[in-house]
């Protein structure tokens, strides 16, 4: 079979928005959904179920995860996973933290605390162990008690049991304990981990892969070296690959990107979504470079705060900032040099602004204040 154009590359990425009917089923086909604090206009674990779960509202993770199987963990970044994938991560081996540094009996102190309750709210562990506060991983100041129920987290030792507006409960993780008795093969959750990310993000750049087997350390970190063992072995022998305009890309032996449908529809999303997460391949398939610019000071940003790439046929053609302001939905567009905006891009986008609205909650009464500079 001769290489996949860019089109067929294009259409064979536009695949990740097939739809489902519910959460779960999202969840178990994509197997990782990222997640990000940022709320513009929501979270990004909702943006991307949105996309996917026809009726989805925002928040409703959170309300849905204690009866989901689903877990919070973390690979390549922190991020919802099944329990198929959280054995893929555990036992997870994480070296000595800054807050056991500077606490050393601090841990011991919130397993005691966690010994026969449900869950615990971390407000309750700091009023009752205190021990002030400790730089957290963005950078700004958290109770050394919430640190030490992150690290307990992230060594599997407690599980979050649900988010009660956007804060983290975390209770026992018995099929954690479980799996440090009788793990998966070493062999298997490797491979398990690289070819999960294959197909998650698939057809991508084999360096795209190897950056995201390389960020995979977070949720694999004693396992480094061997997960780059893995990843070479999947590009020499498991995975399908050819090379397309001088870039290798790589993607699951059964899913040819010649077999892809030709992509239809406007479709809004978020930075993080599979489709568009990879940058390398979004600026090989799409001829302009789009970037994620929240964290970027704000008369540097050339598409916006939490710019959302549009699409339309498969062809990344601008960007929207979605603002819910008023009772209504505030939208600004930019769109790449070149592009004409037909009446049936137009329609398009009120389409997705409307879905926008009621993944919002936005009333029928306070769309009348919504406004938008196309």
């Amino acid at each position: 079979m001769s290489a996949p154009t860019p089109a067929a590359l294009r259409a064979a990425a536009w695949r990740t928005l097939e739809k489902a009917r519910t959460v779960q089923a999202v969840l178990d086909r994509l197997g990782f959904v990222q997640a990000d604090p940022i709320r513009s206009p929501a979270r990004a674990q909702d943006l991307t179920l949105m996309a996917r779960v026809p009726g989805y509202r925002a928040g409703d993770l959170e309300r849905l995860y204690p009866g989901l199987d689903a877990e919070e963990d973390m690979l390549p970044n922190y991020g919802f996973v099944t329990r198929r994938v959280q054995a893929l991560l555990h036992p997870r081996e994480v070296g000595v933290t800054r807050t056991e540094q500077e606490h050393p009996e601090l841990l011991d102190e919130v397993r005691a605390l966690l010994a026969g309750r449900e869950e615990v709210h971390p407000r309750e562990v700091a009023a009752l162990l205190g021990r002030g506060r400790v730089v957290n991983a963005w950078g700004g100041q958290s109770s050394a008690s919430t640190r030490a129920l992150d690290t307990l987290h992230r060594r599997g030792e407690v599980r979050v049991t649900r988010r009660v507006s956007g804060v983290r409960l975390y209770g026992p993780a018995p099929h954690l304990a479980a799996l440090r008795a009788s793990p998966l093969p070493e062999e298997e959750r490797l491979r398990g981990a690289v070819h999960l990310l294959a197909a998650l993000y698939a057809p991508l750049p084999e360096t795209s892969l190897g950056y995201l087997v390389s960020l995979s350390h977070l949720g694999l970190p004693h396992l480094r070296g061997e997960l780059r063992a893995a990843f070479r072995q999947a590009v020499r022998g498991e995975l399908a690959g050819a090379a397309v305009e001088g870039v290798r890309y790589v993607w699951p032996a059964e899913s040819a990107p010649q077999d892809a449908p030709a992509p239809r529809g406007v479709r809004i999303v978020g930075p993080f979504d599979p489709l568009a997460w990879d940058r390398r391949r979004f600026a090989h398939l799409h001829g302009w470079t789009y970037r994620f610019e929240a964290y970027t000071p704000a008369p540097a940003r050339q598409f916006g705060y939490y710019a959302l790439p549009v699409f339309h046929a498969g062809r990344a053609v601008g960007w929207a900032n979605l603002k819910a302001a008023g009772g209504g939905l505030d939208a600004e567009f930019g769109f790449v040099p070149g592009v004409r905006r037909t009446a049936t891009l137009m329609r398009g986008l009120e389409t997705e602004l409307e879905r926008y609205r009621t993944f919002l909650g936005l009333t029928a009464e306070s769309r009348e204040s919504s406004r938008a500079s196309i």
